[in-house]
């Protein structure tokens, strides 16, 4: 199958045109015959300079991750990071509680905000500027590692530019349609670039390779995006091949209040 044939099934797919669809996958709502977008962009996404055919193939990924709306249904998401700190993200608010057993930290952070607090060992952070410092760091850490997690979900994000690069194979010889994500004032790294790689038999992103800045001929690195598992008919990557990324997912309907206000080692069941 050519890479336009392919093409045109995968809008033909996400316009709901090509005869009846499993029960199980989102369906776009109609009124008044004018089709509402399910998967909206964000505010602020370089539409204008994206590639309608990438645009196309990131829509097939949100609706093979499970849809926009089983995914802004989430609210609660935990996770650990390489081993190294565990995160539980309130999506719906902001807040999220980072454990860094190496540095015998807790930050209690509202990303959205930047408010929050820190304790450091056995003590609560009092000094302003100390606290500030720290609640950035905090937000850092949270860029870092969710993107880690969602990167699939945010293809469509505010400031990126997607680009249709080309046709590749993976190292296991499936076929996948390449990505370019740069970005613009956005982030702590907007200079870097990634290239994502969606397999074309199941439209999801198998490889990702980061490029530290975005003028590089070639990766700074690439890692596999694999071992797909599936919470409240959402997809997420984790536990990968490589042993490296998000591990331990885990998600929430309900958590007590004091996850994300006591620094007390939290009790979830």
């Amino acid at each position: 199958m050519t890479r336009n044939i392919l093409f045109a099934f995968i809008a033909c797919a996400l316009m709901a045109a090509c005869g009846p669809q499993s029960e199980n996958q989102e369906q776009p709502e109609t009124t008044d015959n004018t089709m509402i977008e399910v998967n909206p962009a964000a505010d602020g996404f370089n539409a204008a300079e994206s590639d309608d055919e990438a645009i196309a193939i990131a829509d097939s990924v949100m609706a093979a991750m499970g849809g926009r709306k089983n995914y802004d249904a989430i609210r609660y998401i935990s996770w650990n990071f390489f081993g190294a700190r565990d995160l539980i993200w309130d999506k719906h608010t902001g807040r999220v509680r980072i454990d860094f057993p190496s540095k015998q930290t807790t930050y209690l952070v509202n990303v959205a905000s930047g408010e929050g607090k820190v304790k450091v060992g056995d003590k609560e952070i009092s000094n302003p500027d100390t606290l500030k410092n720290h609640l950035a760091e905090a937000k850092s850490i949270w860029i870092n590692d969710s993107y880690w997690l969602v990167m699939p979900f945010k293809l469509k994000d505010s400031g990126v530019t997607l680009k249709y690069s080309r046709e590749d194979s993976l190292s296991n010889g499936d076929f996948t349609d390449v990505l370019t994500m740069t970005f613009e004032n956005v982030g702590d790294t907007p200079n870097n670039k990634y290239e994502v790689y969606v397999d074309k038999g199941d439209h999801l992103v198998k490889q990702w390779a980061y490029f530290q800045q975005a003028s590089q001929d070639s990766a700074s690195a690439v890692w596999p995006f694999d071992n797909y598992q599936t919470h409240e008919g959402v997809k997420f990557s984790y536990d990968r091949s490589d042993d490296r990324g998000p591990h331990k997912v885990v998600v929430y309907d309900s958590l007590p209040d004091m996850v994300f206000t006591s620094f007390e080692e939290p009790k979830i069941d």
